[in-house]
């Protein structure tokens, strides 16, 4: 049986992350469709598996979470079957390292939000300042998660109005104008200044952008939820330890860092060969 050499998964990898299509992958890498799609579990795996383990003890002071849509097969009101419909990605982002330190691939209801900030809560070292959105079953959540007292939590609830061309109102897509954002302190005593998602919201717009999952009116859609998590963990993988983040790299005088590094992760940018390295369990074990 063939076997990919580590220089073309490396590619496969790099296509994908860059926000092309599995068959536009397998077109610029000259592999078949089966193989990007095997080559997706299997790295997806590990990345979740990895990051899991890793992404643990942060010593994080601000933490943004936020939700992001997608669907699988078809869009909710066109699922035929159980398999299809709405698919949601909850995002959990530190605010200064920028790591992302947290995410669920799921249906958005109770039972995954209480999930989400459990596994948020589990990742921090001590006590941090929350900022979600409205989402209202976020504040029992998050008391479940944390105790009464145990962070500073608030929510942001942006009010939308008309349409900005009020002449194209009936378009589909037209976008809403944001008139205004109410910062409403849940528990502790969360700091005024600091209460924001902007920096989880443009992560979400990154990953929208950067994702084909996740690119609106579009075929490139997951066709099954189990592919779309582990393209969602292996896009988190590349974020957090193999793209030098620009914002970090300008603060640290021109050299590259990324999240993981600002967080103190790793003392490095990985290569994409980094990843596939650490997959071989003799190269994880010496690592740890």
């Amino acid at each position: 049986m063939n076997k990919l050499t580590d220089s073309r998964r490396a590619a496969i990898i790099r296509a994908l992350v860059e926000g092309n299509s599995i068959r536009a992958t397998a077109r610029l890498t000259d592999s078949a469709k089966a193989t990007v799609l095997k080559l997706v579990v299997e790295v997806g795996e590990f990345c979740s598996v990895y990051q899991d383990h890793v992404l643990r003890n942060l010593n994080t002071k601000r933490v943004e979470a936020d939700e992001l849509w997608a669907y699988v097969g078809a869009k909710q009101k066109n699922a035929t079957n159980e398999s299809q419909g709405d698919l949601w990605t909850y995002t959990a982002i530190d605010a200064d390292s920028k790591l992302m330190i947290s995410w669920l691939v799921g249906a958005r209801n109770h039972a995954n939000t209480q999930a989400f900030m459990l596994d948020v809560a589990e990742r921090l070292a001590g006590r941090v300042q929350l900022t979600t959105d409205g989402l209202s079953w976020y504040t029992a959540a998050v008391e479940n998660a944390f105790g009464w007292n145990g962070t500073d939590y608030a929510q942001i609830i942006k009010t939308f109005g008309l349409p900005l061309d009020e002449n194209a109102r009936a378009r589909r897509y037209s976008p809403m104008e944001c008139t205004g954002a109410i910062k409403t302190p849940i528990l502790g005593c969360p700091d005024a200044d600091k209460i924001s998602t902007c920096y989880v919201e443009r992560q979400n717009l990154n990953i929208r952008m950067q994702k084909r999952r996740f690119t609106r009116l579009t075929n490139g859609f997951s066709k099954k939820a189990e592919n779309h998590a582990h393209a969602v963990s292996l896009y988190f993988m590349f974020y957090n330890f193999c793209r030098p983040h620009q914002t970090l790299t300008k603060d640290n005088w021109g050299i590259k860092q990324t999240p993981a590094m600002v967080a103190g992760l790793t003392d490095h940018v990985w290569p994409v060969e980094e990843i596939l390295a650490k997959m071989d369990p003799k190269t994880l074990l010496h690592s740890t």
